[in-house]
């Protein structure tokens, strides 16, 4: 009852906080229609001339909403931000352009559509959602899910729990001449479900208390989930380099983090791929340096390869042990791929003489159709190469369509190569290594409550594929969740 009554209570101060935010940032959204637009980042008439805007002669004012909204599903309409920014435009050649309007890239001469976790990629046609206002030369972006969980976890290894997982996010960034200069913060009020997570069968990694692995639970995530800043200079019309830096940050290895992916961003559950694919997207410590070549980016990065520990509210010491490099293609405005390789330095606390080295590529897919109707797919393979120890891959496949009618339907199957999932079996001298496989469906319909806050209500059901070996263990189970959120966008 006390951990009830802590999340409960931290559950309505997000809410006040976010509701505060609501109204401040659509207060202060009349004042932007007057902003200076010489401040914002324009097009490079040179290369897309032809995507450029007709001035109106009059301004037009704001409706407070993203391009790509639907009037009925904030998130997903046809209007304005609340700072007048719209979404990149299209050039002829189907190419991501700038608009006058347009909330630039971080990292190079594009929108800011295109930017994930980290330094990672998104097709262009990804929706941005946020909040979106500026100030003597900087524009300013808030973000935030929250998501309020009943999970049941079926079979004899499973569990039951209410937590109350999310994240906030503000960004900040000024440009000047050829130079960008970003801030990026961003929280979740994980911590409070507790350091042992919550029970997610078939998912491995990280530690509750520093002794004993978590098996068949997903840890929460740190507080601080971001603290980033990055510059970028601009060399031509079309190419950039630019240097990021985080305490903690997200190294230049995997896709974007799973609650970044459009695809997957309204599921409330974590993949059992996380520590396959982007489970270093909460790193203390990283420095990640590239070169943006139009729609090709090319970037390293030095990073801590210790996972976080089980004190989830601290900042922990920097170290630069580890590496990575990741290449990225956008060849269209709908398609990202990416492929990327790192050598790990000890990431297991409990098992600190083993290294890994991580090797991942994936396609992420996003579109309209049918009007403001969105899909979204990714599908994404990981390798995890142990020194000493075997080699473990796990594949994820996850597919969201967000209807303008307010409804959200996701699905997500993933197989993965374990090694951990029966440590804690006594009869086991060496854990057998086996193929699992899940499948996750569900939906979401969501309410607009006001300018920027939606309220939505959820569920969705898991399915598993346990070989013969673990099946006294595990059984046949089916899992479930149903929940609640609070989406400001």
């Amino acid at each position: 009852m006390h951990f009830r009554n802590l999340c409960a209570g931290a559950g309505r101060l997000v809410l006040a906080a976010f509701l505060a935010a609501c109204v401040i940032h659509s207060a202060r959204a009349e004042d932007m229609n007057d902003m200076d637009h010489s401040q914002m980042k324009g097009m490079d008439h040179s290369q897309h001339e032809e995507a450029a805007p007709k001035k109106d002669s009059k301004p037009k004012k704001s409706s407070g909403k993203k391009s790509g909204e639907h009037a009925n599903h904030p998130g997903h309409a046809e209007k304005k931000s609340s700072a007048g920014m719209q979404h990149g435009g299209m050039d002829q050649s189907g190419h991501a352009g700038m608009t006058q309007h347009d909330m630039a890239g971080f990292f190079g001469p594009y929108s800011i559509t295109r930017e994930g976790s980290g330094t990672s990629w998104l097709p262009d046609a990804t929706p941005h959602e946020g909040i979106h206002t500026s100030a003597n030369g900087w524009m300013f972006m808030t973000h935030a899910l929250i998501n309020g969980v009943y999970d049941s976890q079926g079979g004899p290894r499973g569990g039951d729990k209410f937590f109350v997982p999310g994240m906030i996010m503000g960004i900040a960034q000024k440009e000047a001449d050829n130079s960008t200069i970003g801030f990026r913060a961003m929280l979740s009020p994980d911590p409070f479900m507790g350091a042992n997570g919550y029970p997610l069968l078939l998912a491995t990694g990280e530690t509750a208390d520093g002794r004993t692995h978590l098996i068949d639970r997903q840890h929460p995530h740190d507080l601080f989930m971001e603290l980033s800043t990055t510059y970028s200079y601009k060399f031509s019309p079309n190419s950039s380099f630019f240097v990021y830096a985080g305490l903690p940050g997200e190294p230049a290895l995997g896709p974007s983090a799973f609650m970044h992916r459009t695809s997957g961003m309204d599921i409330p559950e974590a993949p059992i791929t996380h520590h396959w694919l982007d489970s270093t997207h909460i790193t203390f410590g990283v420095v990640t340096a590239g070169v943006v070549l139009d729609n090709v980016k090319l970037e390293a990065s030095a990073f801590k390869g210790r996972e976080p520990d089980q004190h989830r509210y601290d900042i922990e010491s920097p170290k630069l042990d580890s590496y990575s490099a990741r290449a990225t293609w956008n060849p269209t405005k709908e398609l990202s791929m990416q492929v990327s390789w790192g050598h790990i330095t000890s990431p297991e606390s409990l098992d600190p003489n083993t290294d890994e080295n991580r090797l991942t590529a994936s396609a992420t897919y996003t579109t309209k159709f049918a009007g403001n109707n969105i899909w979204s797919t990714t599908f994404a393979w990981g390798r995890k190469m142990l020194k000493p120890g075997p080699t473990l891959d796990g594949f994820l496949l996850e597919s969201e369509v967000i209807l303008k009618n307010n409804w959200t339907f996701f699905t997500r199957a993933e197989r993965v190569k374990e090694n951990e999932l029966l440590d804690d079996i006594p009869a086991f001298v060496t854990p057998p290594i086996f193929y699992v496989n899940k499948i996750s469906v569900g939906g979401i319909y969501d309410w607009p409550i006001m300018d920027h806050l939606k309220f939505g209500i959820g569920a969705l059901v898991s399915r598993y594929g346990i070989p013969d070996v673990a099946k006294p263990f595990y059984g046949d189970p089916t899992s479930y969740m149903v929940f609640f959120r609070l989406k400001v966008s």
